[in-house]
């Protein structure tokens, strides 16, 4: 069954241009991860990929009022990190994958002088991923 799903949360913020993300972009990222419980909320979107999790849920889980977890998650969407959608009477939230992977390419791109190969960041752009949760214990993914 197709999910009929509707974007409710969109991007307002700065914009990247092309492949690269604008220094004004990636502060605005930065800043929105910089406050404790938004940064408590995108980790917890990041460890509930690629299911999301319903706004009232995520108010729970970080204890946050819905009023003040609306303006959270709204800051976080303007910065890029998450996206919401319908679906039903629940908006589900997701951490915006693609977002995260621009700001830190954006952080890396003049690392080691333009050698990033010397700084040994291409395993984790690299790493195989998994549609399913690390374990706790040694961070391999379960099945």
């Amino acid at each position: 069954m197709v999910k009929n799903s509707l974007a409710v949360v969109g991007h307002a913020g700065p914009v990247s241009h092309g492949d690269t993300m604008s220094p004004s972009h990636a502060l605005a990222a930065l800043a929105a991860l910089g406050q404790p419980t938004r940064l408590e909320i995108f980790r917890l979107l990041i460890r509930r990929e690629p299911e999301g999790f319903a706004a009232g849920a995520i108010a729970a889980a970080v204890g946050a009022p819905h009023n003040t977890l609306s303006t959270h998650l709204a800051i976080l969407a303007r910065a890029g990190l998450v996206r919401g959608a319908r679906e039903g009477r629940s908006i589900i939230y997701h951490a915006d994958i693609a977002g995260m992977r621009d700001l830190l390419s954006f952080l890396v791109t003049d690392c080691c002088d333009g050698h990033p190969e010397l700084c040994d960041l291409q395993r984790f752009s690299s790493a195989p991923t998994c549609d399913c949760e690390p374990e706790r214990d040694n961070g391999k993914c379960r099945k």
